[in-house]
C-alpha cells in the first residue's frame, strides 16, 4: 500500500482556483487568476521541488492535465518538477477526454475511485495529485487521501472553486510539519488520523 498525497495552493478563504496565471481557469467568471504569484519565492520553490522528488507517479484531473501538457513538454530541464511531470507516469481522470497525447500519460478507465484504490494497493512511492480541484473533491468523498500538503497564502478572494466541497468524508487530520516563507505563505502537512471526535465545553468556559 502506498500513499496518495495531495498538494494544493489555497487562500485564507479556501479558494484553489487558477493560482498560477491568466488562462488557467477563468470558469464561472473568476477574476483573480494568478493570485499566488506575488507570494512565490525561492523558499517555496525549493519545497515544491522537494515534494516532487518523492513522487513515483501522478494523478491528474482533465483541466490540470491540459495545463501541464501545454507547458511542461516545452520546459524540459534537470529541475525535479520538470523531470517528474515530463517523464513519470501520469494517470488522467476525465469523463470527456477520448484519449491523452502526452507519452507518459494514460487515461483512467472506469470508476475513478476503484482505479485509485488499485493504484494505491501497489507497492511503490507516492501517488501525487497537484491542482485538479474537482478530482480532489471526489477523492476526499471516497476517503482516499492519505496526506494533504497545503500552501496557505495570505489573500482572500471571496469567490472561486474551493478545496473542500459538501461531499468530504468527516475525519480528523494530524499536523506533521509546518513552516513559513518570507512572503507569508504557510506550508502545512497533514496526515489522515481517524474519525471525528466530539466533546462538550466545560463550565470553566462559561
Amino acid at each position: 500500500m502506498r500513499p496518495l498525497v495531495v498538494t494544493m495552493f489555497v487562500t485564507l478563504d479556501g479558494v484553489v482556483q487558477a493560482p498560477g496565471g491568466p488562462g488557467e481557469d477563468p470558469s464561472g467568471g473568476f477574476a483573480h487568476e494568478g493570485w499566488l504569484v506575488p507570494f512565490f519565492d525561492d523558499t517555496l520553490g525549493a519545497q515544491i521541488e522537494a515534494w516532487f522528488t518523492g513522487a513515483e507517479d501522478f494523478l491528474l484531473g482533465r483541466g490540470t492535465y491540459e495545463i501541464f501538457y501545454a507547458s511542461w513538454p516545452q520546459m524540459i530541464s534537470d529541475d525535479p518538477v520538470s523531470q517528474g511531470l515530463n517523464f513519470k507516469r501520469k494517470h488522467v481522470a476525465s469523463r470527456t477526454l477520448p484519449s491523452v497525447e502526452w507519452e507518459t500519460a494514460e487515461l483512467i478507465q472506469g470508476d475513478v475511485g476503484d482505479a485509485v484504490r488499485r493504484l494505491k494497493a501497489a507497492d511503490g512511492g507516492e501517488l501525487q495529485v497537484h491542482g485538479s480541484p474537482g478530482l480532489i473533491q471526489t477523492l476526499l468523498a471516497e476517503d482516499l487521501v492519505d496526506e494533504l500538503r497545503l500552501v496557505l497564502f495570505p489573500v482572500v478572494l471571496g469567490t472561486g472553486k474551493r478545496l473542500f466541497g459538501g461531499g468530504a468524508v468527516p475525519g480528523t487530520w494530524r499536523l506533521t510539519s509546518h513552516s513559513t516563507t518570507p512572503t507569508g505563505a504557510v506550508l502545512l502537512t497533514y496526515q489522515r488520523a481517524g474519525e471525528v471526535e466530539t466533546g462538550a465545553v466545560g463550565p470553566e468556559f462559561d
